[in-house]
């Protein structure tokens, strides 16, 4: 496909001092830098040669000279990092820079836990709009390709890439119901996971503790994820539980891999509640076992001890049923709320308790609200604002999801500092930030993401790498590279090798860190010098250039129009 280099690279003949030694020119060469090409191998001193999209070697390269040339002495250079969940879907529409991400060296955004942002029929498309914030746009696309060729069409920084979500054909096929799929419906969803697939899906996500993503019994997922093994994809799941029931819900994810035959791997796994803390190393030695049975069972992380979601990850799946109207106006039924409050408060594997697994109401901390009446209450503890309205925390909840008409985002401190050190130490792990991309301006400080928006990466590299020793940085770095490249199928990418797109990250190894915090999260990562896309700098010296040379990567199942 690349044919000879002299194909890539343009060659001019010059005369040199002492002899006739032809001079290679590129478009762009990284110099002196350590190289640390996604292998996990021990990095060396060495140079990177880029034409036009693509890296053209690696190595020493004394006698090559380029249009544009970037010092790297004293910084590492490394692939473009992957960030295997991030729901920047929304947030590249706003702006494409995709500022947050690109500033700690991500060059690949793969979108769609558990929903997708396509296939979508005329009722989706409105409740699409229903339920936009503070970011507002059309809906111009009815398909999953559609919409990551939007993004494309638009400009954006990173690469984007997408799953299709099992919630996102349920909802297109049955609605927002609490029942068995008949064979029909079961027949329609595989035609429209199978369309998404050609149009370039990764494979079928799920996200098991949402509705009506978890209306799917074990089944229904293994009859969807058997078409994304016939087109090459893989199954990832936010599971079923990720506390009292988290070995259940791992059992449950194996299964779905070893009967429908395909890879599998877990979003942001976690074991939540201090109850469930010590069952992590339960947890790795299940998926140990899958894997040396020839199952590719795999994770990635989040670097932070506490999650983020709305209010309906702490209220029983039944009171969501028929979707978010419904939702709302089942609680205003006071027989239904004091129904709910009681689950709220009982101990249970039939659904992952949110309210439970962080242990206290001071333990959930409200960051996003839709109606500007209520914003001045972000950054407030769902304690708190119950003390201030004089009402019980659960009915606190009830009431902000019914005057806010949303699921009020919110993050939830219920993990182990401890336990996210030894995630970071299983090879099978990748990472994630399992947030949007911002900006330090504008439409983003309406609210107060996660800090993982800004920091999940830089954290890994400067807290976790650097200054605690946890792992080996040419390690780190192919967590972030080849491994979740390979775990997703994806050719010329994570690795810097010639004939590979030259996505490309310079940092500083010394100084990387993140800064934002759950109090002040607006604040961008350093350590970062330099980022390439597709051979286009979209960061130099620290600053964001304003190209927007991302595409769209498609799985393995794509298949041209032309086809």
């Amino acid at each position: 496909m690349f044919g000879v280099r002299a194909a890539l690279v343009v060659a001019v003949g010059l005369v040199l001092a002492g002899g006739c030694t032809p001079v290679t020119k590129y478009d762009l060469l990284i110099r002196n830098g350590t190289i640390y090409d996604g292998s996990g191998s021990r990095p060396y001193t060495g140079d990177v040669a880029v034409q036009g999209d693509t890296i053209v070697a690696v190595g020493s390269l004394d006698r090559a000279h380029a249009l544009e040339e970037i010092d790297a002495r004293g910084l590492a250079v490394a692939p473009g990092f992957i960030n295997m969940l991030s729901w920047a879907n929304e947030t590249l529409i706003e702006d494409g820079c995709s500022q947050s991400d690109i500033r700690q060296g991500v060059t690949l955004e793969v979108l769609g836990e558990g929903e997708s942002m396509g296939p979508l029929n005329a009722k989706m498309q409105q409740d699409l709009v229903d339920a936009q914030r503070d970011i507002k746009y059309a809906v111009e696309w009815e398909t999953l390709g559609e919409y990551l060729e939007y993004l494309e069409a638009r400009g954006v920084s990173p690469n984007v890439a997408s799953f299709v979500g099992n919630a996102t054909v349920r909802t297109f096929v049955i609605g927002y119901e609490d029942r068995q799929a008949t064979a029909p419906e079961l027949e329609r969803m595989q035609t429209l996971v199978r369309q998404a697939m050609e149009e370039g899906a990764l494979g079928l996500s799920s996200a098991l503790i949402y509705t009506p993503s978890c209306f799917a019994d074990t089944e229904e997922l293994i009859a969807l994820a058997k078409v994304v093994a016939d087109c090459g994809g893989i199954y990832i799941s936010h599971m079923r539980n990720e506390g009292d029931g988290v070995l259940e819900a791992l059992e449950e994810l194996i299964t779905i891999a070893r009967q429908a035959g395909l890879p599998a791997e877990i979003y942001h796994l976690k074991s939540s509640g201090r109850a469930n803390w010590a069952k992590l190393p339960e947890v790795f030695a299940r998926i140990e076992q899958a894997r040396s049975k020839g199952l590719r069972i795999t994770a990635d992380m989040y670097t932070y001890h506490a999650s983020s979601t709305g209010l309906y990850g702490i209220m029983p799946p039944w009171v969501q049923e028929g979707g978010h109207k419904a939702w709302v106006e089942r609680l205003k039924d006071p027989q239904i709320r004091a129904r709910v409050k009681e689950e709220m408060n009982t101990p249970t594997t039939e659904w992952d308790n949110g309210y439970l697994s962080a242990g206290s109401p001071e333990n959930i901390l409200l960051v996003g609200f839709k109606s500007a009446a209520l914003k001045p209450l972000t950054g407030k503890t769902l304690a708190e604002v119950a003390a201030m309205r004089g009402t019980s925390p659960e009915e606190t909840a009830m009431d902000l999801v019914i005057e806010d008409n949303s699921g009020v985002s919110s993050v939830f401190f219920s993990m182990s500092e401890d336990n996210i050190r030894k995630k970071i130490q299983q090879p099978w792990m990748s990472i994630c930030s399992d947030g949007g991309s911002y900006a330090t301006e504008g439409v983003f400080l309406k609210q107060n993401p996660h800090p993982r928006g800004y920091g999940a990466f830089a954290r890994l590299l400067g807290k976790y790498v650097r200054d605690e020793g946890l792992i080996p940085l040419a390690e780190a770095i192919r967590r972030i590279t080849s491994l979740p490249a390979g775990n997703l199928g994806l050719e010329r990418r994570g690795r810097l090798a010639e004939g590979h797109f030259a996505d490309v990250v310079v940092f500083d190894p010394a100084t990387i860190r993140d800064h934002a915090t759950f109090t002040e999260p607006h604040q961008y990562a350093t350590g970062v010098v330099h980022v390439l896309v597709n051979g286009v700098p979209v960061l130099r010296d620290g600053e964001h250039t304003g190209a927007l040379p991302g595409r769209v990567i498609r799985g393995p199942g794509w298949r041209s129009p032309t086809e």
